[in-house]
């Protein structure tokens, strides 16, 4: 039977908007408060403080993490990611709830936590172990694995203040990492670290979580990373928690939750910057997505499907010859294909035309997607004018394929978004 590394029972977490009240400094101030302590005390219990200046980070989480789970916690900034992990490591106190934790927690909030700047980075070593509470011995077996992990072995006599973030982040990493904590928490610090270390991080997290069966807490921005590293997310918003479930489902979840849309039509007629990118002789004023078999309103598509996607553009001023095109990209932002029309389209001054874009002929794992949509004239070749673009709509998912035993085909995100069909295979040599 599985037990839980974590639980959490309606947590919440609430701060005091406020200035200190002059003349309250030092001494005086102190005392004042040690007084008063248990009258605030009495009323925050009763709630009878709770007033305009209360601001809650966190209100009403509950949820549950097995024991060796890797968990993503996503939400845009000031949902209450943060405070929720400064809980979870015992840094601050819920102000209602209860958290229960068991094992040993290591964190990794932000660049040198817990680090002594004037300590060399060895005496740092054994102080962080000595936190987590390991012995001097446990510690020195596993000395040199941190210290080849972080790379910086000419510089472990140094203070750590003299190092540099990336020299702070990658030790303090292989400290949390190698010193055998049962939950490893981690607050997107690895965006610090250089491509090579991140790969490295990534590597090792997914060793402590699957080889070692320990548990581990993620929060990043980077959609593509949370996808391909955790076995199960939660979505926090504005301190309450939104959702819970698959990762591919929430990071969808997440994309609607930021962009303020859930549905298949992206009114974008009123626009806060309209063309701001371009020349805005023609707007996208609306983009449609649905399937090009029936015409039917979808954002969920099979593997060998084809999507419809219709955009709407308005000329402010005559706008002959131009082409429309369409960029396929990954949730976390990056593109994986693209579709040039040709410059046939034509409106005059004030007029409004919907123009059909058809992908087809496909080969995108199954995952979350989002269209860039450009309208303009020309190419890179012979130069070209833009009118008006517009970044992240017609937000779509393509399914797993299923075998034909009913089974839901398997892809690893890391894989990336193509899939190539097989060939035969034949000896040549």
């Amino acid at each position: 039977m599985t037990t839980n590394a974590i639980t959490l029972e309606g947590i919440g977490k609430a701060y005091q908007i406020g200035v200190r009240a002059p003349g309250e400094e030092g001494l005086a101030r102190a005392i004042k408060s040690t007084i008063t302590a248990p009258v605030r005390n009495l009323r925050r219990l009763s709630g009878a403080d709770v007033d305009a200046r209360t601001f809650w980070a966190l209100r009403d989480v509950s949820f549950e993490v097995p024991s060796g789970q890797v968990l993503g916690i996503v939400g845009r900034n000031g949902a209450g990611k943060s405070t929720l992990l400064k809980i979870l490591s015992r840094i601050t106190e819920p102000t209602e709830g209860r958290a229960r934790v068991r094992g040993r927690i290591a964190s990794l909030l932000e660049v040198g936590t817990g680090f002594h700047p004037e300590l060399t980075g060895r005496e740092n070593v054994y102080l962080n172990g000595a936190i987590l509470g390991m012995s001097r011995a446990e510690i020195a077996a596993k000395y040199d694995q941190i210290v080849d992990f972080a790379g910086v072995e000419q510089f472990l006599e140094t203070p750590v203040k003299r190092y540099s973030s990336g020299m702070f982040l990658r030790l303090a990493f292989a400290v949390a990492a190698f010193l055998e904590p049962e939950i490893l928490v981690i607050d997107e610090v690895l965006a610090v670290g250089d491509a090579k270390f991140q790969k490295k991080c990534l590597g090792r997290m997914r060793e402590v979580s699957r080889g070692d069966g320990r548990t581990v807490l993620f929060v990043s921005h980077n959609m593509a990373t949370v996808q391909a590293l955790c076995d199960r997310c939660v979505l926090l918003d504005k301190g309450t928690l939104k959702a819970d479930g698959d990762p591919a489902d929430i990071i969808e979840q997440y994309h609607d939750l930021a962009s303020g849309r859930a549905s298949t039509v992206y009114d974008l007629a009123h626009r806060d910057k309209a063309w701001e990118f371009g020349t805005g002789a023609a707007l996208v004023t609306k983009v449609e997505i649905a399937r090009a078999a029936d015409g039917a309103a979808s954002a969920f598509f099979a593997n060998t499907g084809e999507i419809e996607l219709r955009c709407t553009v308005t000329a402010r001023e005559n706008a002959g010859a131009f082409r429309i095109a369409v960029i396929v990209k990954r949730a976390d932002g990056t593109p994986v294909g693209a579709c040039f029309g040709p410059d046939a389209c034509s409106l005059t001054a004030g007029e409004t035309g919907t123009f059909r874009v058809s992908l087809n002929d496909f080969a995108l794992a199954a995952g979350t997607y989002c269209c860039e949509f450009k309208v303009g004239t020309g190419n890179p070749n012979e130069g070209r004018t833009e009118f008006d673009a517009v970044d992240d709509v017609a937000h779509f998912e393509i399914t797993p394929e299923t075998a034909p035993d009913g089974s839901a085909g398997y892809w690893e995100p890391a894989w990336g978004p193509v899939k190539f069909q097989p060939s035969d295979t034949e000896r040549i040599a």
